[in-house]
């Protein structure tokens, strides 16, 4: 059962300007005062007036150029004063809540690293206790949904009432075009169970490169989401970090332009009466999948008790790698890509083989109390 939270509505924070998509850009790393003020008159001159500015960057190896530190923090400063933008940066831990609060720093984001750390997200949640200063959560590094919602609920019952997400992908060990596999289905998932939650996705960590910005931005819009945390620096070649994936604001603004948002709803009786038909038919679908899915489960414990009547194990993996080679093979010829159908046939079989052993259990309890032994 999801929790429900308790958030002032983004539209009261004073930081974005309606309707979609909301904006907030800024380097990877803050590494100089020029540097940051140069980006931000840039942005600002965008009608983007939220910048992000990394000042501790928690690297994966020593001896990386790890952030300037507080010192940056004073930087900050002077780009609220001289720009007038709202100044935002990523914390992981308590001494950072605290310094940001010091120096006046508008927004403050947890990083994946530390969301998926309940220690750390707990310590930041007691930091902000009884502040007003929003806050952004990236998913954890894993596709955890219940991890990500669990650093939520740590920092909405510590008083953290202007509370947004940012996805950002997830970390994949397989091969793939992008830097985070996009994950979109959890993401579409923590939607769902929190429409009322500003919804940001982070093109830049997600693609990697520059080049994957456009397409990944208008995906996230299309899906529904509020806004775009994107990388942007004066002079990315020199970047001290993530150069690959940052734009000149100029070049910024030129994507920005290009991307098509989509209205949420649309009142034309015309549309909504189309609308409702096609979803009466997805109903309908819906309930023979359901009908569907209880046979073969129904089958499967029929499965379960021959197994266990002939002393066979639950897992057959030469079997099930043929099956799924032949479903994907299949849902090619429907127009379904491979990751649907792998992710769809693994929910299955997983289910099946609960069931299957589910049964055999049920049968070794059974044999266990007539006979006072299990066989």
């Amino acid at each position: 059962m999801t929790n429900a939270l308790d958030l002032v509505p983004v539209t009261e924070w004073g930081f974005f300007t309606l309707p979609r998509p909301m904006i907030i850009a800024g380097p990877c790393s803050a590494e100089s005062e020029e540097q940051l003020l140069q980006t931000a008159k840039g942005l600002d001159s965008l009608g983007i007036h939220v910048l992000r500015a990394g000042i501790w960057k928690p690297r994966t190896h020593p001896n990386c150029f790890e952030g300037v530190g507080v010192g940056g923090l004073k930087w900050l400063q002077t780009v609220k004063r001289e720009v007038g933008m709202k100044v935002s940066t990523e914390v992981a831990s308590a001494k950072h809540v605290y310094e940001c609060l010091k120096y006046g720093i508008d927004m403050v984001w947890i990083g994946a690293r530390t969301t998926a750390n309940p220690f750390l997200v707990q310590e930041i949640a007691d930091a902000l206790r009884d502040t007003d200063i929003p806050v952004l959560v990236k998913n954890p590094v894993n596709p955890d949904l219940d991890l990500w919602i669990g650093a939520l609920e740590r920092l909405n019952q510590a008083g953290v009432r202007k509370l947004g997400v940012i996805h950002r992908g997830f970390s994949s060990s397989q091969k793939i075009s992008y830097r985070n596999d996009p994950g979109w289905r959890i993401a579409i998932e923590l939607r769902t169970r929190y429409p009322m939650l500003p919804f940001f996705a982070d093109p830049s960590h997600m693609g990697g490169d520059r080049k994957f910005l456009l397409e990944i931005s208008q995906r996230a819009l299309d899906l529904g989401l509020d806004g775009l945390m994107i990388e942007s620096h004066c002079d990315p070649s020199n970047a001290l970090s993530d150069a690959k994936q940052q734009l000149k604001p100029e070049d910024l603004g030129l994507m920005l332009k290009k991307i098509i948002v989509r209205d949420n709803d649309n009142d034309s009786p015309a549309y909504k009466e189309s609308i409702a038909q096609l979803r009466a038919q997805i109903d309908v679908i819906d309930d023979n999948l359901l009908s569907a899915l209880a046979s073969r489960m129904n089958i499967s414990a029929r499965i379960g008790s021959y197994k266990k009547e002939h002393n066979i194990a639950i897992l057959q993996t030469g079997r099930w790698d043929r099956l799924l080679e032949e479903m994907v093979r299949k849902g090619k010829g429907f127009g379904l890509s491979e990751e649907f159908i792998t992710t769809v046939f693994n929910a299955i079989h997983e289910e099946s083989v609960k069931i299957q052993n589910d049964v055999i259990s049920e049968q070794n309890d059974v044999i266990s109390d007539g006979k006072g032994q299990p066989s």
